[in-house]
């Protein structure tokens, strides 16, 4: 059935998948791609280059401290996620919005007839090892391999407490270590919101 959402909205935890998604549906459906990473400052991953104020980040705080903070990265960030979103409204220009910082909370208060909102998930080992494995985390020094552990265990944590959230507000959640669940998500996208179809 056709669509006509202006904006689809894909959320999850760090390395789920979101930006892989919405680039592949930015091209095939013409849309307009926005990034949350790119709307604000944050430590984020400790690798390919571990900057010393990366390292002192994540060695330093306490997990619930580092947890805490990215939740208030994105708090802060959500006015203006909004602000993007009703320019895009105003302009009537389709758009696709991903990042974690579109956190389950947040974009259950938006309108759903204009945004589509999707979660991208994994389970606690999957994820892991897929972070471990970009990371370099088994040639890592002493040193790197405890920030990239303080890292992946905050992703960890963050993912938990987005997909119960998720669940609760009854967003589409897509488990993404099945490919052919992530595949069946890109083609009910593109063909739901193909321009062709309109």
């Amino acid at each position: 059935m056709q669509q006509h959402h202006l904006g689809i909205l894909i959320g999850g935890s760090s390395h789920v998948g979101k930006s892989t998604l919405a680039k592949s549906l930015a091209v095939s459906l013409g849309r307009e791609l926005i990034s949350t990473d790119k709307l604000g400052r944050h430590p984020g991953r400790p690798w390919p280059t571990l900057r010393p104020q990366v390292a002192e980040y994540y060695s330093r705080l306490s997990d619930d401290t580092v947890h805490w903070f990215l939740k208030v990265h994105h708090e802060n960030m959500w006015p203006y996620i909004c602000q993007i979103i009703e320019n895009q409204r105003r302009l009537l220009k389709p758009f696709i919005l991903e990042g974690s910082a579109l956190r389950p909370e947040y974009m259950t208060t938006l309108d759903p007839n204009l945004v589509r909102a999707v979660f991208l998930y994994a389970e606690d080992d999957f994820l892991r090892a897929r972070m471990m494995e970009e990371a370099g985390y088994k040639d890592a020094t002493q040193s790197a391999a405890l920030v990239i552990e303080k890292f992946v265990e905050r992703s960890i944590r963050d993912k938990r407490e987005m997909l119960e959230a998720a669940r609760d507000a009854k967003l589409q959640c897509v488990d993404v270590a099945y490919s052919e669940a992530l595949e069946a998500l890109a083609k009910e996208l593109a063909a739901a919101y193909s321009v062709v179809n309109e």
